[in-house]
């Protein structure tokens, strides 16, 4: 069974990402700090989860100079009304000069997890 195969129709798979749609955050940042950067995001509820892919090995040019860096990779799931506030603090956090901030808008989401992801990143009357 395929992704779309899991919807009703394929207008309800158009209906549900238009209100508030999910989308994918990816990030690069030191291993000393995913665990870290995650946790904060899910609690701060600018993310709905987090997952954290130890083990990454980037290649690139900084600063005029070929670099080749153990990372660790992030991709952050939220709902598109907190990704200024989610890039916001992640740009606080990030030790990075200039971090790796990438959006990605999915084709289509299950709707039970959007509907989660939308509750997870809910702000909270404080």
């Amino acid at each position: 069974m395929g992704i779309m195969d899991a919807f009703a129709s394929r207008s309800e798979l158009d209906g549900q990402m238009g209100k508030d749609p999910l989308v994918l955050i990816l990030t690069n940042c030191s291993p000393a700090e995913a665990d870290s950067l995650a946790s904060t995001l899910v609690k701060e509820r600018l993310a709905a989860c987090v997952n954290v892919v130890a083990g990454v090995k980037s290649f690139y040019v900084w600063e005029g100079q070929y670099t080749e860096d153990a990372e660790s990779t992030l991709l952050i799931k939220t709902i598109e009304h907190r990704i200024d506030a989610l890039v916001v603090r992640l740009r606080e956090l990030h030790s990075y000069t200039a971090p790796e901030i990438v959006l990605v808008k999915p084709g289509g989401v299950d709707p039970r997890y959007l509907a989660w992801a939308r509750e997870s990143t809910a702000e909270v009357n404080r």
